[in-house]
C-alpha cells in the first residue's frame, strides 16, 4: 500500500470514529432533552415482584385467567374505541391521550389508563354505566407507598409495577385501602385535573388516609402477571388491559411509525405503558404486534396508523419486543370483573379486519 493510500485509509478510519462519537453525543443529548420534556419513572425491583406474587392465590394470567387462555381465538382486539365511547357518555368529548408532563409518574398512568379501559370495556358489556376518568395522583401515592408496604416514599420520582398493581386491588398489607378514585372533587379535594404537585406529595407522604379507605370501595376486582406473549394476547382479546413496566425502549429520534404504525426498538427507556391492543400477522395484519398507548405529549410520535383511528400518542409494538419487555415481570392484567373469556363485539365498538 502506497503512503498516500496510507493516509487516505486512516483518514477514513478517523472519520468513521469522529461520525460515531458525534452520533453518540448527539443521541445522548436529544436523550437528555427527552427526558426533561417527557416524565418517564418506573424503578424495577424483581424481589419486590416476586415477594407479591407469593401474596396471590393465582399470580400470573395463566392460572386466573385460564379460561381466557384456554378459549383465546386469536382475534384482533383493540380496547380504546369503549375507552373513547365512555368519554363521549360522561364528558360530552372524544377521549385525548393522556399527559404526565416532565415527572416520573408513567406507572400511574398506565395503571390508570388499564383501569379506565377496564371500567369502559365492563360498561360496554352492561355491567355497569360508564364512570368518569380514573385519578392518577392516588395510584402513584399508593405504588410508591403502601402498595410496597411503607407509610412514606421522600425523595425522586418514580414507581414500581407490583405496587401500583397492589394498590389498585386494594391488596395492601393495611386492609381496607387501596383502589381508585375518579377525576372529581372529594371534598377539599379535587381530582379534577392532573397534578404534578399533589402526585409528589402523596408520592412522599402517602394518599391520605380518608381517601385511601373511599379508593377501596372501587377497587380493581383482580390484577394478574403477564409474562408472555399467548397470556398478554388472551387477556386483551377478552378485554382485560396490560400495564407493561420495563427497560425496554422504542424508536430512533425523530419517532416515527412505519406504514404499519410499528416503532422499532430503540433506547433503553424506565417507563411504564399501557398495551390495549393485539393483531395476528395470520389475520392479515402484516406481522405479530400489540398496540402500546404512551402518556406524553400527542406529538412525541408520528407517522402512519393502523389502523386509521388509532390514538394520538400511540403505537404497534413488534411480539419480539413486547416479549422482551414482558420477561422483565412487572407487567400485569387489569380487571374489574374475574378474567374469564368474554366474545367481545369487534362489528360495534372495537375494529377487526375483515378477515375476523
Amino acid at each position: 500500500m502506497t503512503r498516500r493510500a496510507r493516509m487516505w485509509s486512516l483518514s477514513a478510519v478517523a472519520f468513521v470514529v469522529f461520525a460515531a462519537a458525534v452520533g453518540a453525543v448527539v443521541d445522548y443529548a436529544t436523550t437528555r432533552a427527552m427526558r426533561a420534556t417527557f416524565g418517564y419513572g418506573y424503578q424495577p425491583d424483581p424481589v419486590g415482584v416476586r415477594s407479591f406474587l407469593d401474596e396471590l392465590d393465582k399470580p400470573t394470567f395463566a392460572e386466573a385467567g385460564s379460561d381466557a387462555v384456554e378459549k383465546a381465538k386469536g382475534r384482533d382486539v383493540v380496547l380504546y374505541h369503549a375507552v373513547d365511547q365512555a368519554h363521549r357518555k360522561v364528558y360530552g368529548t372524544p377521549w385525548q391521550c393522556w399527559d404526565q408532563g416532565s415527572a416520573g409518574t408513567c406507572v400511574s398512568f398506565a395503571f390508570g389508563l388499564g383501569c379506565q379501559t377496564a371500567l369502559a370495556v365492563d360498561a360496554e358489556l352492561g355491567k355497569h354505566a360508564p364512570t368518569p376518568a380514573v385519578a392518577t395522583e392516588p395510584i402513584y401515592g399508593g405504588a410508591r407507598t403502601a402498595g410496597m408496604g411503607q407509610a412514606t416514599h421522600f425523595g425522586g420520582d418514580g414507581a414500581t409495577g407490583f405496587g401500583a398493581a397492589r394498590w389498585i386491588s386494594g391488596k395492601c398489607r393495611e386492609k381496607g385501602i387501596g383502589g381508585i378514585l375518579y377525576r372529581k372533587p372529594y371534598g377539599s379535594v379535587d381530582l379534577s385535573v392532573y397534578s404534578i404537585g399533589l402526585s409528589r406529595d402523596w408520592g412522599s407522604r402517602g394518599v391520605p388516609l380518608d381517601l385511601a379507605r373511599l379508593a377501596y370501595q372501587n377497587r380493581a376486582y383482580h390484577v394478574a402477571q403477564v409474562s408472555t406473549w399467548d397470556e398478554l394476547a388472551a387477556a386483551l382479546e377478552s378485554g382485560f388491559p396490560v400495564a407493561i413496566c420495563s427497560q425496554v425502549g422504542y424508536g430512533p429520534i425523530p419517532r416515527t411509525r412505519d406504514s404499519l404504525g410499528f416503532l422499532t426498538r430503540g433506547t433503553s427507556w424506565s417507563h411504564a405503558m399501557l398495551a390495549w391492543g393485539i393483531r395476528h400477522a395470520k389475520n392479515g395484519g402484516g406481522r405479530d404486534g400489540a398496540l402500546i398507548q404512551n402518556s406524553w405529549k400527542a406529538t412525541w410520535v408520528n407517522g402512519p396508523r393502523w389502523p386509521d383511528d388509532q390514538p394520538d400518542g400511540s403505537f404497534w409494538a413488534s411480539r419480539q419486543d413486547v416479549e422482551a419487555a414482558l420477561r422483565q415481570g412487572d407487567s400485569w392484567a387489569i380487571s374489574g370483573t374475574e378474567f374469564e373469556y368474554r366474545k367481545l363485539d369487534n362489528r360495534g365498538w372495537m375494529w377487526t379486519p375483515e378477515a375476523n
